[in-house]
């Protein structure tokens, strides 16, 4: 790979980088590129950053390939690819319908909604697939607060040896 020789405009723009960016990433970047263009090798930035040398030679390679990019975009990280957030926003409405309402409307043998019966609601009404901490997080934001229901049914009353007549 031949060495990299910056413009002074450049050079300018990378060490003013280095110098204000919050960034820890393109710190790091600015920085080993800066060491490069200084005349330093691959393996010395790479020891001294405590990266492997394949990591120097990667961002030099995509420094080199986003040459139609301004210096900042061309140290960030390109956009990852995952899933995509689905359930913030679209499932507060959704739930916010739903809630106040009794679940045997809709077919479920329960009488108060759980988390666990929403995103089984959501999965069959709507074809939403989300998990019990978005749905927990949605209602946190309609600032709807529950409980979980209480099995008190079999547990003793405190005055049930009277009932007994002990």
């Amino acid at each position: 790979m031949t060495p990299l020789q910056l413009r002074p405009h450049e050079r300018q723009v990378l060490s003013r980088i280095a110098g204000s960016t919050p960034s820890a990433r393109e710190l790091t970047r600015a920085q080993a590129l800066l060491w490069l263009d200084e005349g330093e090798s691959v393996e010395e930035v790479a020891q001294r950053l405590l990266v492997r040398r394949q990591t120097v030679s990667n961002w030099l390679l995509r420094f080199r390939q986003r040459s139609d990019q301004d210096l900042g975009s061309r140290l960030r990280d390109a956009p990852r690819a995952g899933r995509p957030p689905t359930a913030l926003g679209i499932i507060d409405p959704l739930l916010e319908e739903v809630i106040d309402t009794d679940p045997r409307e809709y077919g479920y043998r329960h009488t108060v909604w759980t988390a666990a019966l929403l995103r089984r609601y959501l999965r069959e009404a709507h074809g939403l697939s989300v998990g019990l901490r978005s749905i927990g997080s949605a209602l946190a934001r309609l600032e709807i607060c529950w409980k979980r229901p209480r099995h008190v049914l079999g547990q003793r009353s405190e005055t049930w040896r009277q009932a007994k007549g002990g």
